[in-house]
């Protein structure tokens, strides 16, 4: 269980200086525990702390950047059933799917320890013609400076993982401001991250209401900026963001297609299917939101996708056997359900489920959903999925492009040929082929085009955007 408070953590420091924020079981909407709320001052002061910390860091060779990650290892492992339990009641999210959260956390933290001793630069050859005989040219990695991390409520665990690994491998200070809603796991990261030798103002962990959070965008202390939210938030905070270097990891409305070749692996697609769209509740912004079913497929695939969708157990995430839990807040499930009675008052109709109560969403189907509705065009996050038919592959990759979003697309195919199509012309980050959008693995480039986002997660690629290229150039003789 949680504890009754937690305190920020200010420059490697526990602050408890007020339990002014509530975190709710979002099951029962009871109060669960209260955290320290941190204002601007503190966030100045945090602020300052990274600058002052950067030399320190800089100095703090590889093995000993990789010795904090193995301890944050270790002690995740220790700690696992801890982090499940506060994942679930902070998050809502299955007890299953919490467990799997807190096994990619370890990952993370692995491929990053893996990573922080191999950050490497290269030679290159300046003699390309008379002028530069003599001249030879060598580049490595430098820490860029002090970085903002804002992390979300979906994943609050390994999402903020994602930013405080390659920072802690790259050697840069950061400050992170947690999701208000869910902001425990980062809380318990930066516990076991004070464990350590770290430079004194490597870390400031904040959990911040957004109004008073600022800084944590404008400053132009930090040298990068890197947000994981919606779309509407997260392009405002670029323009707000100067002269620095802005990495967003934003929403998406992902597609999954499942092609005429797949008649006799339905069973397969279904179960995945059903995985990627309500899995935690379908707030997952790779969640499948449309699904495109070839017309000689449409009818058995509807039919068994229907059967499963129905025999979801929702309810108490704490139980082994619910895989719908409740939605973040009752204020969201309102919001999909007005959008979700959009489509239907526009022609859509509901196959499976459609039940709402307060902020559980039952898991649901709908096929019918006009193109032009907020359900089909916007980021459901939430357990929805419409249904469409094709009948031509290259329509069905039209249809997916046509979206203001383009962050993971999943294909269903034994068609070399087509696999290859996806790959060359949808419009996406990452194409995902015999499985759903959902799959990500921790060590991939992950990210988004179009309204997705900007840059690449990922230990090793957030690691090149947490670093500067920094070119030496040696003549030979003079």
């Amino acid at each position: 269980m949680l504890k009754p408070t937690y305190p920020y953590y200010l420059a490697n420091e526990p602050v408890a200086a007020n339990t002014d924020l509530e975190v709710t079981d979002k099951y029962s909407g009871e109060v669960a525990t209260r955290v320290a709320l941190a204002d601007a001052q503190a966030i100045d002061k945090a602020i300052s702390a990274a600058v002052d910390a950067m030399p320190a860091l800089r100095a703090y060779p590889p093995f000993k950047r990789q010795l904090v990650l193995e301890h944050c290892v270790k002690r995740f492992r220790e700690r696992y059933d801890e982090l499940a339990m506060a994942l679930c009641i902070e998050a809502g999210k299955p007890i299953n799917d919490s467990r799997g959260e807190v096994t990619r956390l370890i990952d993370t933290f692995k491929v990053a320890a893996e990573e922080s001793v191999r950050i490497d630069g290269e030679i290159i050859n300046l003699e390309i013609s008379q002028r530069a005989k003599g001249y030879h040219g060598y580049v490595k990695r430098v820490p860029i400076g002090p970085c903002s991390f804002i992390s979300p409520f979906n994943f609050p665990l390994n999402l903020a993982a994602h930013k405080v690994a390659p920072a802690l491998a790259a050697g840069v200070s950061f400050v992170m401001k947690p999701a208000s809603r869910a902001p425990i796991g980062a809380l318990i990261i930066a516990e076991v991250l004070a464990e350590t030798d770290l430079p004194k103002g490597a870390f400031s962990v904040l959990p911040a209401h957004r109004d008073g959070a600022d800084l944590f965008t404008t400053d132009e202390r930090f040298k990068l900026l890197s947000f994981t939210g919606s779309p509407a938030v997260g392009w405002e905070l670029k323009k707000k963001a100067g002269k620095k270097k802005v990495i967003l990891e934003l929403g998406g409305n992902a597609a999954a297609i499942v092609d005429g070749d797949q008649g006799g692996k339905l069973d397969y697609v279904v179960d995945r299917l059903a995985f990627g769209a309500f899995y935690q509740s379908g707030q997952s912004c790779i969640g499948v939101q449309r699904i495109l079913i070839h017309a000689s497929l449409y009818d058995a695939l509807r039919e068994k996708l229907i059967a499963k969708t129905k025999s979801l157990k929702m309810g108490d995430p704490k139980d082994e056997k619910t895989f719908v839990g409740p939605m973040i807040s009752e204020s969201e499930s309102r919001r999909l359900a007005g959008w979700m009675e959009g489509a239907v008052q526009a022609g859509a109709k509901i196959i499976a489920g459609g039940n709402v109560d307060g902020a559980m969403f039952e898991a649901t189907l709908l096929e019918g959903v006009k193109r032009d509705t907020d359900l089909y065009r916007r980021e459901a996050f939430g357990p929805v999925a419409i249904l469409e038919r094709f009948s031509d592959f290259e329509e069905a990759l039209a249809v997916v492009n046509n979206s203001d979003f383009g962050l993971q697309a999943g294909i269903f195919t034994d068609s070399l040929t087509h696999a290859h199509r996806a790959w060359d012309a949808l419009e996406v980050g990452g194409v995902v082929i015999n499985d759903v959008p959902s799959f990500r693995v921790d060590n991939m480039p992950y990210g988004g085009v179009k309204d997705s986002g900007l840059g690449r997660e990922g230990i090793r690629y957030a690691i090149e955007d947490m670093t500067e290229l920094r070119l030496m150039v040696v003549r030979e003789t003079w």
